[in-house]
């Protein structure tokens, strides 16, 4: 990874997060990347945001327990009361300098109102 961005999230793989072999759970990864494109979605809509779908995801490297693990989510699509977040996961073993992408996925959400109904976002502000 050459490009300097900031991720949405940083944490370290723990053995809670693994099986019995030591590599982390998927299901535990994509909780990551639905939780960094939602921090991006709500930012964008300036309120609650949910997610209503997700393309398909390839693994292309395991996570393993002491790998730090970062996710990036950048908002790709604005509609009218949805957008679309480019999200990616990448891991960096603990004592190593390199970082390499584990997945990528695009994730839907719907801005919501108080009353958990769509409600329009102001696509004016970018």
């Amino acid at each position: 990874m050459n490009e300097v961005r900031e991720p949405a999230i940083r944490l370290i793989a723990m053995p809670a997060d693994a099986n019995a072999d030591g590599d982390i759970f998927g299901g535990w990864l994509m909780s990551l990347m639905d939780m960094a494109g939602g921090l991006a979605a709500t930012r964008r809509v300036r309120g609650r945001a949910v997610t209503a779908a997700m393309d398909g995801m390839q693994f292309h490297l395991p996570v393993k327990v002491g790998d730090e693990v970062s996710v990036y989510a950048e908002v790709e699509r604005v509609g009218r009361t949805s957008l679309c977040v480019a999200v990616e996961a990448w891991r960096r073993e603990r004592h190593q300098e390199n970082a390499y992408k584990v997945t990528e996925a695009k994730f839907t959400f719907v801005a919501v109102d108080e009353n958990g109904k769509p409600r329009p976002v102001n696509i004016q502000e970018q």
